[in-house]
């Protein structure tokens, strides 16, 4: 095995071939590994010039690879690839040759760190990138990033069981009023993604109209990157797009992230209209995931980053996403000061929260 570093983007584009068979022979892996999902990503995001794919090779076959680019500010680091709108990190390690793949990725990564940290952000526990970690020879902190939400890999009947009998019976009353509105749901065909896509925006932003929504998820490049990406991830079984049909109209659209490790519904979109017939769009989002999930196989049903009240509603498991920073000896300053900033950072969300508690900024 050898370890290469390509700055190609051209290579990066013909690699999803090999990268695709490495994709599921790493148990670890979330969609956002995914070949479809970064190189897509790269094209609505990445800077020319900054590619930093980190690859190991045997013989002709891909065994690891770690997808990062460089940035230099607000210091020199080499960052996974999928930004803000990837809710989890990592890398890729071939399951069946997991000590030498990982050895040699690692040899990798130091030498291509040269003058730059190493920061893997929104590390699922029990990602690939741990084996890293844990080779790596020089200096190393992992501290705490976003907080997800898991519930078991399990069928609606099951998630509903978990619930108190009295909230139980709530969310069973709600799946029979959509029954009986005539709510319909059907999984999208691969050659009617692209328009589906972009019902699913077009009712984002309407649901958030005069509300605070993300925007990000209304620039164009976004929609760009998720409807070239998400065909692709349909065909390979990645991905599905589900639509809610009322009365022959699309009244709902979701997408829904898949991998061997996992679930997570990504994003929707839904018609305000569906809300004022008394349909529960988080029920009915919720029955349609685990639908993904119940067959099993799955390894969670990801409500993924975000600590909405409403998600608390299913009593689900928190699970805190790593940060993951590695240093060679001449970069160890700089990792002394990112855990500064995540300390200081940390400490005046907890003084704001308490001062809110204590009922600040009331008249």
């Amino acid at each position: 095995m050898r370890a290469e570093l390509c700055t190609d983007e051209r290579e990066f584009a013909e690699l999803g071939p090999a990268w695709g068979r490495l994709y599921r022979r790493c148990g670890a892996a979330t969609p956002f590994q995914s070949h479809a999902w970064l190189h897509s990503w790269w094209l609505s995001y990445g800077t020319p010039g900054r590619l930093r794919l980190v690859v190991v090779r045997d013989g002709g076959e891909l065994r690891a690879v770690a997808p990062l680019m460089s940035v230099r500010r607000p210091l020199p680091a080499l960052v996974p690839l999928g930004g803000a709108i990837s809710d989890y990190g990592d890398v890729l390690i071939d399951d069946e040759h997991s000590d030498r793949a990982a050895a040699t990725l690692t040899e990798g990564l130091s030498a291509a760190a040269r003058t730059a940290l190493i920061d893997f952000r929104e590390v699922r526990p029990g990602g690939a990138v741990e084996r890293i970690y844990e080779r790596w020879r020089g200096p190393r902190r992992r501290v705490r990033d976003s907080l997800c939400l898991e519930l078991p890999a399990t069928s609606m009947d099951e998630l509903v069981g978990r619930l108190p009998s009295a909230k139980a019976q709530r969310v069973r009353a709600k799946l029979r009023k959509l029954t009986a509105l005539g709510v319909e749901q059907h999984a999208v065909h691969p050659d009617e993604v692209d328009a589906a896509l972009r019902r699913l925006l077009e009712l984002h932003q309407l649901q958030w109209e005069g509300r605070k929504v993300t925007s990000e998820h209304l620039q164009e490049r976004f929609s760009e990157h998720l409807v070239r990406s998400v065909g692709p991830m349909v065909r390979s079984g990645d991905a599905v797009v589900t639509e809610f049909r009322l009365d022959d109209t699309v009244m709902a659209v979701d997408l829904t992230l898949l991998s061997r490790s996992m679930a997570g519904g990504y994003l929707y979109g839904a018609h305000p209209g569906l809300r004022e017939r008394k349909a529960d769009v988080a029920v009915m989002l919720l029955n349609a995931c685990a639908q993904h999930t119940e067959a099993g196989g799955r390894g969670a049903l990801s409500l993924l980053r975000g600590d909405e009240p409403y998600k608390h509603h299913w009593r689900p498991d928190p699970v805190v996403n790593q940060r993951l920073l590695l240093a060679r000896r001449r970069t160890a300053p700089l990792m002394s000061a990112v855990v500064c900033d995540v300390a200081a950072r940390r400490r005046g969300k907890e003084l704001v929260h308490r001062w809110r508690e204590r009922g600040g900024g009331r008249s």
